[in-house]
């Protein structure tokens, strides 16, 4: 069987940062022999809660991503595999539904326009102290949707409290729950 696995990471949330690499580690023990980290760049400022710089980092990011997957033949794959955080889940949510991907989807912390696409097959994970989302929205979001999504306590977009031991126990229970979903 032949699988794939490409990792849309976030603006300033790169690909080596706890979950994208931890997860990337789990999605190699459960034999993705191909992994695809995409490396995308915004310079924009204040995005957050501003609408129209949301769809510009959108548009932006989307179009380095597309640039980067042009040449990859998902539908030679048997598996295909998107492990997204924060606007990444918007950018993976939209390439898989543009472009007729079937995948399934591990949003890390999605943002409420990530829901603007359908999701066949995936799994969320957001904490309630997010900046960037609505926990209360997207949770609703994500059940219409029939995506399980996993909520925690306190936790940030990073999915970290102000408790570095209790941000390690939320970290080990969402690879774990990642590793399952797997």
């Amino acid at each position: 069987m032949k699988k794939i696995a490409i990792f849309f990471p976030g603006i300033g949330y790169h690909c080596d940062k706890p979950l994208l690499y931890y997860s990337r580690k789990i999605v190699v023990e459960n034999g993705y022999t191909e992994c695809m980290n995409l490396d995308y760049k915004y310079d924009g400022k204040g995005i957050r809660g501003d609408e129209h710089k949301m769809q510009e980092a959108f548009e932006s990011l989307y179009a380095q991503a597309e640039k980067m997957l042009v040449k990859v033949k998902l539908d030679e794959y048997d598996d295909v595999l998107f492990v997204s955080k924060s606007v990444g889940t918007i950018i993976s949510s939209a390439y898989a539904e543009k472009q007729n991907i079937k995948c399934r989807q591990i949003l890390y912390t999605p943002l409420k326009q990530t829901y603007q696409f359908k999701h066949e097959d995936a799994v969320a994970f957001i904490g309630t102290s997010d900046p960037w989302s609505n926990t209360e929205e997207v949770v609703r979001l994500s059940r219409e949707q029939n995506v399980t999504i996993h909520v925690y306590n306190e936790a940030n977009h990073s999915l970290e409290t102000s408790d570095i031991l209790e941000s390690i126990k939320i970290l080990e229970n969402v690879m774990k729950k990642t590793k399952e979903y797997i």
